[in-house]
């Protein structure tokens, strides 16, 4: 890891943040349950309050290069209604991607890292056509869980179920 690292983002990171959301809803817009357009009008507080980590439900890891931006993001969610916790909004910039870089899996081991001791496993919903994102899933030891549901955004696709053993 050189020229970067990761780290639990803080509120100071808000715009950071929301330039990382900006580009991941632009170059991925089937990953993630919002549109760039929506996101655009949110205003300074909503981006103030997703990026300072204040929840005891939530984390929001970054990968920041040495010159602060950021290069990719991963969270961890659990909701009341769920036993074991999610991972979410899953995005690393085009040209830091790959197993050379490293950026994937480190944030993803700090997700891995938050989630333990918070339930069984650690589950994510990827869009059926995301093919990229099911690879790197199953190379980490994800497997599918065989449950399904209505995309979101467009319900005539599919958003399948994944889960890895925190045990």
């Amino acid at each position: 890891m050189t020229g970067w690292v990761v780290r639990a983002s803080t509120e100071d990171d808000w715009q950071a943040y929301r330039a990382l959301r900006f580009e991941m809803l632009e170059d991925t817009p089937i990953a993630f349950l919002e549109t760039l357009e929506h996101a655009r009008t949110h205003p300074d507080e909503h981006w103030r309050r997703r990026a300072s980590n204040t929840s005891a439900t939530s984390r929001l890891f970054a990968a920041v290069a040495e010159d602060g931006r950021w290069l990719g993001s991963m969270g961890g969610y659990q909701s009341a209604a769920s036993h074991d916790p999610y991972l979410v909004g899953v995005y690393v910039s085009p040209e830091w991607r790959g197993r050379e870089h490293g950026i994937t899996d480190a944030l993803l081991d700090a997700v891995i890292d938050w989630a333990r001791g918070r339930g069984e496993r650690l589950l994510l919903e990827v869009h059926e056509d995301n093919g990229p994102a099911i690879r790197s899933y199953l190379r980490r030891g994800f497997v599918f869980t065989g449950r399904t549901q209505p995309y979101p955004l467009d319900r005539t696709a599919n958003e399948r179920e994944m889960a890895l053993p925190l045990v």
